[in-house]
């Protein structure tokens, strides 16, 4: 086992095996590139995950307690308004996920 052929052909081995398998998503990626379906996913994908994001986040919400209802509305008003007034997605993100959390922690606790 210690023989140097030995070790060489397992290094060039895996190092090809490495190498082809961090070449071959850019590979795969290429000839998507013109792809129409790709382009139009790539633009309604953002506002799917956020519709998502924000359906798991009043998933148990009640909808009769304003202590429960408050916190994500005003936490929905801010990401809303961030995103009207900076056009950044992840400020609207992180500035809604912020207000959201101090309201839950602080109201809702």
């Amino acid at each position: 086992m210690s023989d140097p052929r030995y070790v060489a052909i397992a290094i060039l081995i895996s190092a090809s095996i490495t190498w082809g398998l961090r070449a071959l998503p850019f590979a795969m990626l290429a000839p998507l590139r013109d792809s129409r379906l790709l382009a139009f996913l790539s633009d309604r994908m953002p506002a799917g995950i956020m519709f998502i994001l924000a359906a798991y986040t009043v998933r148990s919400t009640d909808l009769t307690a304003l202590t429960s209802v408050g916190p994500p509305l005003l936490a929905l008003a801010v990401t809303i308004g961030l995103h009207l007034w900076r056009g950044s997605m992840t400020l609207s993100i992180l500035g809604g996920v912020a207000v959201y959390v101090v309201l839950a922690s602080t109201i809702a606790a």
